[in-house]
């Protein structure tokens, strides 16, 4: 038995003697995590959360007043240019066009028949020539005879009023014919303001027939079978017979932060994600980017705000598909990852790891901790604190020092970040914890913490 408890005595203080080598081996360590500089692509993203719209499309209003008499399709469905889509009641409309193609038939009867007329008049003028030709034969014959004095005044007499009766009967024959030409003009012009009235009575009739425009998709229609339209402002209640989207060019118009938008351009590619179709992305490229700030709590733009209340604004910025899908639909909530700037191949560190660091902290102190005092009487400007990262690496003693370097940097990613100048691949900076990174002065001893992170157990609340 004794024996025993002297070998767990001696074990016991095995145990002690390298706990405190360990502890005096970590005595003055700061653990900290590190990463190494690498190269990589890199992209800086904005993102925007708005709706699925149709770049086209139109309010299909009514041109008529009148009852509905048939919708010939639904929302949802898609329809072609050209085809019915509506009709409105339509007897009054009709009935005029019958009418006036009722008149329009007679009026093409009474032309004929003045043509008739025309053409009779032209042979009788035709007619009287023809004895007006014969007679001034006679006439003048009557004429050689008489002067030779063979022919009898009477007969002489009888001669020349032949001729003049056949004159005037030439003259009345063309008068006749010129009469039936202006019947029959006159006749043409009523044709022609009977065709006028016909179009103006069919485009009434046309009016109760609505016609979709283009090929799309009905996404709305707010009025039933049976329910009376009228002619209105467009938008207005009752004037509106439906909604047709053309899907043919289909965009994601969407809200930016005012912090983002001057980053944003045309032409800037875009990753859009729809929350109804998970798991797909779209591309797309920006087409238009928004100048009127909007209120984030009202989307109204700040021009016509009246409320001098000062709030988040966003921006619209609308991005157009390059190959939108047939499952797309008007309305649904999208998200829109633009892509602002990207390099490929550059160094690049994790955002993190930057911190900003007091030069002034790296000056010797006096007792008590005290900064010591400038050799001049004048006080020492207060300097700018310096973006940088700590550099690990071995002192001449071989022990690991946390280095403060100042950088400079490009564009941001998601989790990395440009470094244009102060680092080189592959150096050892710094990432955190972010308390330690805080504190941490440059020259401090370090110690790479290789401890896993603990990982949450199933269940548990955050």
């Amino acid at each position: 038995m004794k024996k025993i408890l002297l070998i767990v005595l001696a074990v016991v203080v095995a145990a002690g003697l390298v706990a405190l080598f360990i502890y005096r081996q970590q005595a003055g360590y700061t653990k900290v995590l590190t990463a190494k500089i690498v190269k990589q692509d890199l992209a800086t993203v904005v993102s925007g959360t708005g709706q699925i719209k149709a770049k086209n499309y139109v309010n299909l209003g009514a041109t008529a007043m009148g009852r509905v008499t048939h919708f010939y399709v639904k929302e949802g469905d898609m329809v072609k240019k050209g085809e019915t889509v509506a009709t409105i009641e339509h007897v009054q409309q009709e009935a005029n066009v019958q009418g006036q193609q009722a008149a329009i038939d007679a009026a093409k009867t009474d032309i004929a028949s003045y043509i008739a007329a025309e053409k009779t008049a032209e042979a009788n003028v035709d007619h009287a020539k023809a004895d007006l030709e014969q007679k001034k034969l006679d006439w003048d014959r009557a004429q050689a005879l008489y002067k030779a004095g063979i022919m009898a005044k009477q007969d002489f007499d009888a001669k020349k009023a032949a001729y003049d009766l056949d004159v005037a009967s030439v003259a009345q024959a063309i008068a006749q014919l010129n009469q039936a030409k202006a019947q029959t003009d006159s006749a043409r012009g009523h044709l022609g303001t009977q065709v006028a009235t016909l179009t103006f009575n069919q485009d009434l009739l046309n009016r109760t027939v609505a016609i979709a425009p283009f090929d799309g998709i009905v996404t709305n229609e707010p009025m039933r079978e049976g329910e009376t339209v009228v002619e209105g402002i467009q938008n207005a209640e009752g004037s509106t017979l439906m909604t047709i989207a053309d899907m043919s060019v289909v965009t994601a118009e969407v809200k930016v932060d005012e912090t983002d938008i001057v980053n944003i351009k045309l032409d800037q590619p875009a990753e859009v994600t729809v929350d109804a179709i998970p798991g797909k992305v779209f591309k797309g490229h920006v087409t238009l980017v928004g100048d009127q700030a909007l209120l984030r709590s009202t989307g109204v733009a700040t021009s016509q705000s009246t409320t001098g209340t000062e709030e988040a604004k966003d921006f619209k910025v609308v991005v157009t598909l390059d190959s939108p899908s047939t499952d797309l639909r008007p309305g649904l909530s999208t998200t829109a990852k633009i892509t602002t700037a990207h390099k490929s191949n550059v160094l690049s560190l994790p955002i993190q790891a930057l911190t900003m660091h007091d030069p002034n902290d790296d000056k010797p102190k006096g007792p008590g901790g005290v900064q010591a005092a400038s050799s001049s009487s004048t006080p020492a400007a207060k300097s700018a604190p310096v973006q940088g990262v700590y550099v690990v690496d071995k002192d001449k003693t071989g022990k690991l020092r946390a280095k403060f370097v100042p950088v400079t940097t490009g564009i941001t990613g998601s989790t990395d970040i440009e470094v244009l100048t102060g680092l080189t691949e592959g150096q050892e900076i710094v990432t955190g914890p972010f308390k330690t990174l805080r504190a941490l002065k440059s020259g401090s001893l370090v110690k790479r913490d290789t401890a896993k992170p603990a990982v949450p157990a199933s269940g548990s609340s955050s």
